[in-house]
């Protein structure tokens, strides 16, 4: 579990047939999003039912700090070389909150 005010989901489908690559590539991306300033820790899953897809949680300190702060920063461009190449099609990115901190 990642414990954030805001976590990151995406579905990421990857290529047929690139999965051991793409897990490869992951393994040197992940470090980068976890150093940026706002991050609180990332993590991916693979489905069992479809093992071309993958689940990328992160934890924010703010949506800010993914979309300005890391998407802004150089190290988005490595991410992005790491990574993009293998989406098919490219992934809907979406920001969630806890119920509890929609109450406070």
């Amino acid at each position: 579990m990642i414990d954030a005010p805001v976590l990151e989901h995406a579905m990421l489908d990857v290529r047929p047939g690139t999965s051991a690559q793409f897990e490869a590539a992951m393994a040197q991306a992940l470090p980068i999003i976890e150093s940026v300033p706002g991050c609180r820790g990332a993590r991916v899953s693979r489905c069992l039912e479809r093992p071309d897809t993958y689940l990328l949680l992160v934890g924010w300190d703010s949506v800010e700090a993914h979309t300005v702060g890391f998407r802004g920063s150089p190290d988005y461009g490595r991410w992005r070389e790491l990574l993009h190449h293998f989406y098919e099609p490219f992934p809907v990115v979406e920001h969630f909150v806890d119920l509890e901190r929609t109450r406070e």
